[in-house]
């Protein structure tokens, strides 16, 4: 396995940013920028409180972040929240996409 590790405190960002990019081409390639958002937005405010007690009671930590927390939890959290929801919605539409056959209508 590769070990990551080498960018210390960034690593968790770095990792998201990476991840970001795909979820950005996926959603851009299926042009469904309005369902990831409404997405995201949708599932945020549960995500948050979610991973705020998650954290709060000891659930799990995150040694390699940049230590910048925002409304109680780290940037990269916010980052994760956002993150996931766009992907799973630019996954789906990219295989509704690549799947749809024109000969099935």
């Amino acid at each position: 396995m590769v070990d990551i590790s080498v960018f210390g405190p960034y690593t968790y960002l770095v990792t998201e940013l990476l991840w970001g990019v795909v979820a950005v081409a996926l959603v851009s390639y299926a042009d469904a920028w309005r369902e990831a958002a409404r997405t995201t937005l949708v599932l945020y405010p549960a995500a948050y409180v979610w991973d705020w007690y998650t954290l709060h009671v000891g659930v799990f930590e995150i040694p390699l972040r940049t230590g910048v927390d925002l409304l109680g939890i780290p940037v990269e959290e916010h980052i994760f929240m956002l993150l996931i929801p766009t992907m799973v919605v630019g996954a789906h539409e990219t295989l509704a996409k690549v799947l749809d056959d024109p000969d099935d209508r």
